[in-house]
């Protein structure tokens, strides 16, 4: 699957291109849990000031369109996300039913990874000071399966 504009990336940046919300991490540092917006939210200036004082990526779960190889979590060779693969491999099942969310239909883990993606995408926080070992492993581009 290489970089399609029509899948997103839902563990995107702040500073990507097309940047919506599509959930607000509550929880605590060390166990967070995303809580999935109805609808994803454009990542606007007004919307950003609501992470405040702590960088978005904290605060939100960001989705926008899946840049392929321009990412360091894409692998070429296989044209797929490492961070989903690893996600689905590594981390722990924390939910049984899957949560509504509204990008599932164009989400690139989902696509890749189906349920098993699902399951633990809850506990994911883009920008995370203590990732318990299993999340640090597969945010860790260096780390293969």
């Amino acid at each position: 699957m290489p970089a399609d504009p029509t899948v997103l990336c839902p563990s995107a940046h702040p500073d990507m291109a097309g940047a919506r919300v599509f959930a607000v991490v509550g929880g605590s540092a060390d166990a967070p849990r995303a809580d999935y917006l109805e609808h994803p939210v454009p990542l606007t200036d007004a919307v950003r000031a609501l992470a405040g004082p702590v960088d978005p990526a904290e605060v939100f779960r960001m989705a926008s369109p899946c840049v392929g190889s321009a990412c360091h979590h894409f692998d070429d060779g296989e044209h797929s996300c490492r961070l989903a693969k690893k996600t689905a491999a590594l981390a722990p099942i924390v939910v049984e039913r899957l949560p509504r969310c509204a990008i599932r239909p164009t989400c690139r883990w989902w696509k890749q990874e189906g349920v098993s993606a699902c399951r633990r995408c809850p506990q994911v926080a883009t920008l995370n000071f203590v990732p318990h070992e299993a999340m640090r492993a597969a945010a860790d581009p260096a780390v293969s399966l």
